[in-house]
């Protein structure tokens, strides 16, 4: 993108980090990661949808500074698009409310909307992009896919199941280890680079290269 391009669709935005005057026309796609709010649950599994939401915001340089829609959120030029990262600040299984929400506000397609989020159904460290399909379960997903139909895209991120089905609640939610913080570490840098490549290029070359096992 040439710094012409770049500065005439920044004034087209106009203040986004105040009020926008255009903003809802400016937004390309809605990138939201899910977690719960609080301390408690901050290095939990069920937050790794929010950390590869920070992982983003970090490497793009922006701050999820803003808070409307019962969410933190900022905007950020990843590759030739305009993504706005979100995450809501209601509990995880009330998500749909601010993502249809925010789609509505922005005017952005559910098709151009990425959710990503922890999948107990998948072996811990996998990924699997996806567009639609069942909620399996998993209560924040079919929050959002109540208010907004099943077309936006999932990221997946596997982290298995415990060895007694009865636990999986607390295994969720609990803090996780030094370890387990580490093994999942280059888990959220490559669930960073498959929502890029869904927006710099395609969900079909994200699939196919990030849907592969082992990476």
């Amino acid at each position: 993108m040439s710094p012409i391009t770049r500065l005439f669709r920044r004034f087209r935005r106009g203040a986004i980090a105040g009020e926008p005057s255009k903003g809802p026309s400016a937004v390309d796609w809605m990138v939201v990661g899910l977690g719960n709010p609080g301390e408690q649950y901050r290095r939990s599994r069920h937050n790794l949808g929010y950390m590869v939401l920070d992982r983003l915001a970090a490497r793009h340089h922006v701050e999820l500074s803003r808070h409307r829609f019962k969410a933190a959120y900022a905007t950020a030029e990843i590759g030739e698009h305009t993504g706005l990262l979100v995450k809501p600040e209601g509990f995880y299984n009330l998500s749909g409310e601010t993502v249809s929400s925010m789609l509505g506000y922005y005017k952005v397609p559910v098709e151009r909307l990425i959710v990503l989020h922890d999948d107990l159904d998948l072996e811990a460290g996998r990924l699997r992009i996806k567009r639609g399909g069942g909620d399996a379960g998993n209560r924040g997903i079919r929050s959002i896919a109540a208010k907004t139909g099943v077309d936006f895209i999932r990221v997946r991120i596997g982290i298995g199941r415990p060895p007694d089905e009865g636990e999986s609640k607390d295994f969720v939610l609990r803090p996780m280890t030094r370890s387990e913080l580490a093994y999942y570490d280059p888990v959220i840098d490559r669930a960073a680079d498959a929502v890029e490549t869904v927006m710099a290029e395609n969900l079909e070359r994200a699939m196919g290269r990030f849907n592969q096992w082992p990476v």
